[in-house]
């Protein structure tokens, strides 16, 4: 057998790599971190692109310069042009016939040919009835006629003026035949008359030939033919008023008097379909010239371009890249930009079909549990590595250290200390062999529970100072992997984020990845640390742990009424009631750790005081080692307790 193997042009490349959906998430996750809306990151990360794939502003501006460059590089004299230069041919031509012919008549005819009107359009009328004594003059005066023709008909019907190249008698005729039951067929229908299905099929059996878009109703062909039409107004709309009336006068001569069989063509349309745009008008100003088919082409390509524009904007509402035009952009700007238009498509749908993104009860998107826990392995990595460098420590991998069987097991991995699960390892070695063969990759841990559990209270500063400062992200980042190592190797640890600026507020890790950094006064953490104690109180079997990101000392505290009362410097009544929340917790057995961000020597000073009343320490950290500072110090109080 043999086989030819070619280019593929069936659409999407079946062998393309799938949309890489991880770095999308992550990228989505930045931007909601720093302070976006899911639904406005997903934008933002639409119009930028991903890796190997351009983005919505790549092909927006890509569209721009096309459009730019179709105008810039024609104008829309073209058959104007060209009939003027038949029409000077044709005089040439008969001059020198004249010019040796002694005759009255002779003289006759160049007085004649001296006083042609000096346009254009009323030159050619006034020789339409002019005896021609030169065959190559009569000719070339035929082809000014045959050429208005096979123009106006390009306008409206695409294509028209190379099928028409060689125009005889009968297609003359056809033609004819075929703008009048066109404009009966419309006519009828703008009426409303029952018979418009049966007109419709009998006329496209006597001129389908004509139609190569394979129009299956009345519809469809006024949609057609309406679209060209429009294209072929706004090219009259652009030219200057005296482009306009030539062509306007020019129209009458065209072969067999189909010029006012078309001007009854579009108004009809114009009727039936009002909402085209039949009236606006586009600046060319190249050396190009185009014909009236030519034109008409620009001016679709112009509409084209812009609804591709709209498109690409996704700036109306319910807006979906699916319904973006492939094959038009294919037409505009090539292939790749539709491959990277459909791969932009299938990336959205599959971040709303794999569950990353959903919308909310009010209509606005947010991101799932599934991508916050993406994000949170994301950000855990990062400590770990951090970590690794640092310290070489490998906490983090680990579920637990020697204790009870959570009843759970995992692969294998360097460095693991858990005991092995040996019926799961020698059911991998048989479902892997067929025999009991065993290999490093068919070893499976059991997966154990430190025996005591933590109520671990994470209470982070959103005043802000931190977004002013760039502590914004680092901060989303060290709650995400803090969350992330909780819910996935502590399962039984109860973690609490409190925020607080000018308020503080229990929030769940979904509140505050998406949380909008905005302007107010205020860090109060007399207000956290109460919130703080109510969980530890929830937890009472739980040894309390209190974990403190700020970068500024406490200006304001809770009033018993509710309301905050902020002030700087503080007042000593917030210092005073911020200290007694301290004294609280550590009655109860918390321990209070606070991370400095900064150099404020008064917060550090605070800060000392918070330590050696609450049992912690300080731990001064910078913007990149802050998750590694949590993270290292939550699990250090987890080996202390063991």
């Amino acid at each position: 057998m043999r086989y030819r193997y070619g280019r593929w042009g069936g659409g999407a490349d079946p062998l393309a790599p799938p949309v890489d959906l991880r770095a999308a998430v992550d990228e989505l996750g930045r931007e909601v971190m720093e302070g976006a809306s899911p639904a406005s990151a997903l934008r933002e990360l639409l119009r930028r692109g991903v890796d190997g794939t351009r983005g919505l502003d790549d092909l927006t501006s890509r569209l721009w310069q096309r459009r730019a460059s179709i105008q810039r590089r024609h104008r829309l004299d073209g058959t104007l042009t060209e009939v003027k230069q038949l029409l000077d041919k044709a005089v040439e031509a008969e001059r020198r016939t004249l010019f040796p012919d002694p005759s009255d008549d002779a003289r006759f005819r160049e007085a004649q040919l001296d006083a042609l009107p000096p346009g254009t359009a009323a030159a050619v009328q006034e020789l339409s009835s002019y005896d021609w004594r030169s065959a190559e003059a009569r000719e070339a005066f035929e082809q000014i006629r045959d050429l208005l023709g096979r123009e106006l008909l390009d306008q409206r019907f695409q294509g028209m003026k190379e099928a028409l190249s060689n125009v005889d008698t009968e297609d003359v005729r056809r033609i004819q035949r075929m703008l009048r039951d066109l404009n009966s067929l419309l006519e009828a229908h703008a009426s409303g008359s029952p018979d418009t299905p049966r007109l419709f099929d009998d006329f496209m059996r006597k001129h389908g030939e004509f139609f190569p878009e394979k129009p299956r109703n009345v519809d469809e062909l006024i949609d057609a033919l309406a679209a060209r039409s429009a294209a072929a107004q706004r090219m009259m709309n652009s030219m200057t008023d005296a482009q306009r009336a030539e062509l306007s006068a020019l129209s009458q001569q065209a072969f067999g008097g189909i010029g006012s069989q078309l001007s009854t063509l579009d108004s009809l349309l114009q009727q039936l379909r009002p909402g085209e745009d039949w009236t606006s008008s586009a600046r060319f100003r190249g050396q190009d010239p185009l014909g009236l088919g030519e034109g008409a082409q620009a001016m679709a390509d112009l509409a084209e371009l812009d609804a591709l524009a709209e498109q690409l904007s996704q700036s109306y509402p319910g807006a979906r890249l699916e319904d973006i035009d492939l094959e038009a952009l294919e037409r505009q700007l090539g292939e790749s930009a539709s491959v990277d238009a459909r791969r932009l498509a299938e990336l959205e749908k599959a971040l709303r079909s794999q569950n990353i993104v959903e919308r909310a009860p009010d209509g606005s998107l947010k991101l799932t549990p599934k991508a916050l826990r993406r994000l949170g392995e994301t950000a855990l990595r990062g400590v770990v590595d951090q970590l690794r460098s640092s310290q070489g420590s490998r906490e983090t991998t680990s579920a637990g250290a020697a204790g009870e069987l959570i009843g759970s097991t995992r692969p294998w991995q360097f460095g693991d200390t858990e005991p092995w699960d040996v019926p799961r390892t020698l059911r991998n070695s048989v479902l892997r062999s067929g025999k009991l063969s065993l290999d490093v990759v068919d070893l499976e841990v059991s997966e154990t529970e430190h025996r005591t559990r933590a109520a671990v209270a994470l209470c982070v500063d959103t005043s802000w100072s931190m977004v002013q400062d760039g502590r914004w992200v680092p901060m989303k980042r060290t709650a995400l992997a803090l969350y992330h190592l909780v819910r996935t190797r502590f399962r039984t640890d109860a973690l609490q984020l409190v925020t607080f600026g000018r308020y503080a507020e229990a929030v769940d890790i979904g509140q505050l990845t998406a949380l909008e950094g905005v302007w107010e006064q205020g860090t109060n953490l007399h207000h956290a640390l109460l919130l703080a104690g109510r969980h530890v109180r929830r937890h009472p079997d739980a040894q309390p742990v209190v974990l403190v990101v700020t970068d500024g000392e406490p200006t304001a505290h809770l009033e018993p009424e509710g309301d905050a009362e902020f002030n700087y410097p503080p007042l000593p009544r917030t210092l005073t009631k911020t200290l007694n929340e301290v004294d609280a917790l550590a009655r109860l057995g918390a321990t209070i750790s606070v991370f400095k961000l900064g150099d404020d020597p008064r917060l550090a000073a605070f800060v000392d005081i918070v330590a050696r009343r609450g049992g912690g320490r300080v731990v001064s950290a910078d913007e990149e080692g802050l998750g590694a500072a949590v993270v290292s110090d939550y699990l250090r109080s987890r080996r202390r307790r063991r």
